[in-house]
Parts: C-alpha cells; sequence; structure tokens
C-alpha cells in the first residue's frame, strides 16, 4: 500500500531480459532501508526489489506487469518517480493507492495555466466512470486531485511543487501514463452491481403466496 507522495526521482540505468524484465534504478533513496523482498512503486507500479547495492536498486517485471503498464515502454536514462511502501503509523499525506494500475492512459491536454499546469488524460471507461470531481487518482504514482471529468477525459492540475519534484514536469502530448483509479470508486461500484442483482432465496412463488408474503 502506498500513499501517492513520490519520495524521490530515480534514473532507469540498466534494462535486461524481457521475460521477466530487470530493471536497475540509480536514485538518491537510503537502500540501507529497503529489504530485499520489499515494494516500491515506480511510476505507480508496486514492484519487488530482488537486487541492491549502495545506490540502486533492481526489479523484476513480469508478462502481466508489462502488458498493463508502462514499464515496458522504460528506456535507459529515463526517470521515473520512487515511492516506498506505507508503514503503520505513517501519514497518509496522498490516499490510499495500491501500486496495481489499472490502465494506461495517454495525455490529451497540457498547457500552463498560470502557474498551474493543466493536464487533461484519456482514459478507459472502467477509469473515467468511477473517477468524479474532487475525488483522487494516481498518475505515474502521483497523487492527485481530479479537478474534472469529461467523459473519458480526466483532468488534474499540477502545482509547482508537485511538478519539482516528480517527473509530472516533462509530460507531454501523447504521451503514456499509469493510471490508477481510487480504490474507493471499485468497491462502490463492485457494491452497487452486487445490489442491483436479484438474490435468489430457493423460496416458490406459490410457498410466498400460501405464507401472505406475494
Amino acid at each position: 500500500m502506498f500513499t501517492g507522495l513520490v519520495e524521490c526521482v530515480g534514473t532507469v540505468s540498466r534494462l535486461q531480459g524481457r521475460s521477466p524484465l530487470r530493471v536497475t534504478i540509480q536514485s538518491t533513496m537510503n537502500t540501507s532501508e529497503v529489504a530485499l523482498g520489499d515494494s516500491v512503486a515506480i511510476n505507480g507500479c508496486c514492484l519487488t526489489v530482488v537486487e541492491k547495492s549502495k545506490d540502486s536498486m533492481t526489479f523484476e517485471a513480469a508478462t502481466e506487469t508489462m502488458d498493463r503498464t508502462t514499464i515496458a515502454r522504460l528506456q535507459v536514462a529515463e526517470e521515473v518517480n520512487l515511492e516506498r511502501a506505507l508503514r503503520v503509523g505513517d501519514r497518509l499525506g496522498g490516499h490510499l493507492v495500491s501500486g496495481h494500475v489499472d490502465a494506461v492512459g495517454h495525455v490529451g491536454v497540457c498547457e500552463m495555466r498560470g502557474s498551474m499546469l493543466w493536464v487533461g488524460v484519456e482514459v478507459p471507461d472502467s477509469v473515467s466512470r468511477i473517477t468524479v470531481a474532487r475525488g483522487s487518482i494516481t498518475l505515474n504514482g502521483v497523487s492527485l486531485t481530479v479537478n474534472d471529468v469529461d467523459k473519458s477525459m480526466i483532468f488534474v492540475g499540477l502545482i509547482p511543487h508537485t511538478r519539482e519534484v516528480t517527473t509530472l514536469k516533462t509530460l507531454q502530448i501523447g504521451q503514456a501514463i499509469n493510471v490508477e483509479a481510487d480504490m474507493l470508486g471499485r468497491y462502490v461500484e463492485k457494491l452497487l452491481a452486487t445490489r442491483q442483482t436479484p438474490v435468489s432465496t430457493g423460496l416458490t412463488e406459490q410457498y410466498l403466496k400460501d405464507k401472505g408474503f406475494a
């Protein structure tokens, strides 16, 4: 579990193999506080540390991860957002983020409005239908407040601080980006779908009539 508050920006230093893909990332993160087997979110995608050194960590991404996220598109020297898993007792400054990417979105709007960068990301219906204005969304591992939802486009505003401490400052039109919807939306959708499904009682209509219930 994560919060969507990026700890630092790392740089991809090595890519090996394909299935699984081994990704080595250099960063300023204190790896002495990271154990093998720990979870770290890379651009919002939860991966397991399989190897580490003083200034780098190596992860393995399986086929499912590469199919559903942008991890397979990483390039050497590319910067990525990093966040270690939430510890019990930590401040929850962003929102609850699972690190399980729902979809790959694409930047459709990217323009400065005063000091704010206005960004619109086109997402699948499975994400847009459970996303609400003033709710939460995670873009490349960054917890953001949704400013507006217009059909398949989700809009957010990036303040200078967010751009400074994450990779979102380099967003470009058409860029693929990892998107995780607010998990509360997923649970509400599931609950409503369950409530709309008739529940079979195993009692016949005639039995209910005989007992005065129908």
